[in-house]
């Protein structure tokens, strides 16, 4: 099933909530809404379900525009973040509903519910009530329900958020794997960048409703579209330096440090720039050396394999990645070199990427 969004909007009074949003989404594609709160990304989800109407724009469903359908007949299954289970039923109960509405036959209703169940390695808890079960046995059921349906496209918002830290990695490989199995189109909303990375084929990232850069998660990381972008994805968060280029040399100012970097082609010299750079393009070193410039430790945070550290660099700070094995108390003096080749550069005013 493919998907289309055409100049989607909603708006609750004089307030836009999804703006103008224009997607494509394949047939068997894994598309990931990414976004802060409030962004506009379960909104539109909610609108490709049915359980929204939009404002303006329209939404295609293998070509044929569904903005007045009812949800039942979008062929479309949701799954929710509270896992929306019946509490009275008992976990076969809830898998087999869809199956009931259809008013399938007993046997042939039993024997999907079996398979989904075998499929999702719940098929020992289909005797026992919501109450029951843990965190992720609970969404395992509710993407049971929502499998059992064979449905044409899943969508489903932050299924993953109510689970620990654990449980979630282990539930984001399996929901990859089985959605690799089953090629059935999934729009994923969520607000955390590691599960988008991950599961989507393409990232769509949405700020204050609108569509902020739409590509592979690979493309969206090397090359990210604005500063806002940049920013938001990546862990830690990209550091930004303001500043401009001195007038005849190629010299960076910003920040009371110098950086010797050629300017990006077709500005102007003293055009307010904001250059942009990953933690893991700052090296850090307890000696100098050519090219590195002094700072001080701000503070350390160790992760186990790696190490965080916030420098405080000209007047303001700064992350690095180091190896677990650094260690520095905070005002300790150490030296950076950035590596200049990883370097981007956004408009100051407008926030593109130049």
């Amino acid at each position: 099933m493919s998907i289309s969004l055409q100049h989607l909007s909603k708006s609750f009074g004089a307030d836009y909530v999804v703006d103008d949003l224009s997607l494509e989404i394949a047939d068997g594609e894994f598309v990931v809404l990414l976004g802060p709160s409030g962004c506009g990304k379960t909104t539109t989800l909610r609108m490709i379900a049915g359980l929204e109407q939009a404002t303006s724009g329209d939404i295609l469903i293998d070509s044929r525009r569904v903005n007045d359908l009812p949800p039942q007949k979008r062929d479309v299954a949701m799954v929710f973040q509270s896992y929306a289970l019946y509490p009275h039923m008992s976990v076969a109960e809830n898998v087999a509903y869809p199956l009931r509405v259809r008013k399938l036959s007993p046997e042939e209703i039993r024997r999907q519910v079996r398979q989904t169940a075998v499929r999702l390695e719940i098929e020992p808890l289909l005797d026992r009530k919501p109450r029951e079960l843990s965190g992720g046995e609970r969404q395992r059921v509710a993407l049971a329900r929502a499998i059992v349906r064979q449905p044409r496209a899943f969508l489903m918002d932050e299924p993953l958020s109510n689970l620990d830290a654990r449980l979630r990695l282990q539930m984001r490989g399996e929901l990859k794997h089985l959605q690799g199995q089953l090629g059935t189109t999934t729009v994923y909303v969520t607000h955390d960048q590691a599960e988008a990375m991950t599961l989507g084929h393409r990232v769509a990232v949405m700020n204050r409703g609108k569509l902020q850069q739409f590509d592979t998660p690979l493309t969206i990381y090397n090359q990210p579209a604005n500063r806002f972008v940049a920013e938001f994805v990546g862990s830690p968060a990209m550091n930004f330096i303001e500043g401009h280029f001195d007038k005849s040399n190629a010299i960076f100012i910003g920040h009371g440090i110098r950086l010797h970097l050629d300017p990006p082609p077709g500005i102007d010299r003293e055009q307010p720039l904001t250059l942009g750079i990953r933690p893991q393009h700052v090296e850090v070193s307890t000696m100098p050396g050519e090219d590195r410039i002094e700072t001080s430790v701000y503070v350390t945070e160790l992760m186990g394999s790696e190490t965080f550290v916030l420098l405080d660099l000209g007047s303001q700070r700064i992350v690095a990645r180091a190896g677990a094995e650094f260690r520095a108390e905070s005002g300790t003096k150490v030296w950076v070199k950035l590596d200049l080749t990883q370097a981007h550069f956004f408009d100051r005013a407008t926030g593109a990427r130049i």
